[in-house]
């Protein structure tokens, strides 16, 4: 695969969580996944083949009634094999509230996905983000009491 034919993976997987795990065929966002792929989201763990990815995705889409992320401003970075890094940002809403990366800038909505991607499947897609949307886990954490 090239590097381009990687990229439009991601970018259909991304439209695929835009649109409640629904791709731009009308097929699901697992037919996106190899049957043994991984998939890690913070403070869910990994989840390894499509019944835990299914599962993984159905637990943190019920926290989330809507989800951009901004495309224009996404950075790729392209390993020369099947890896590809994806750096953005995204706006949205969560059952605790509403988030738009940088509003506040120590809040939720920036994140980087690195991804393995063979033969037109996903094999692998660690995210890394703040899963605190909303922001309101700011206790545990000195430097943000007082700020809003």
């Amino acid at each position: 695969m090239t590097d381009e034919q990687r990229k439009a993976v991601v970018l259909e997987y991304l439209k695929a969580v835009e649109n409640q795990g629904r791709t731009s065929t009308g097929g699901s966002v697992l037919d996106l996944f190899a049957p043994d792929a991984r998939v890690y989201f913070p403070k869910w763990g990994v989840a390894r083949g499509k019944d835990e990815i299914a599962r993984l995705f159905a637990d943190v889409g019920a926290t989330i009634t809507s989800i951009v992320h901004h495309y224009p401003d996404l950075t790729w970075v392209f390993s020369g094999g099947d890896l590809v890094v994806c750096e953005g940002t995204s706006h949205g809403e969560h059952v605790d509230g509403p988030w738009r990366a940088g509003a506040p800038d120590w809040g939720a909505g920036r994140w980087c996905d690195v991804f393995e991607i063979r033969d037109g499947l996903i094999h692998r897609c660690f995210i890394y983000m703040d899963p605190d949307y909303a922001g309101k886990d700011v206790a545990r954490y000195p430097w943000l009491r007082g700020r809003t």
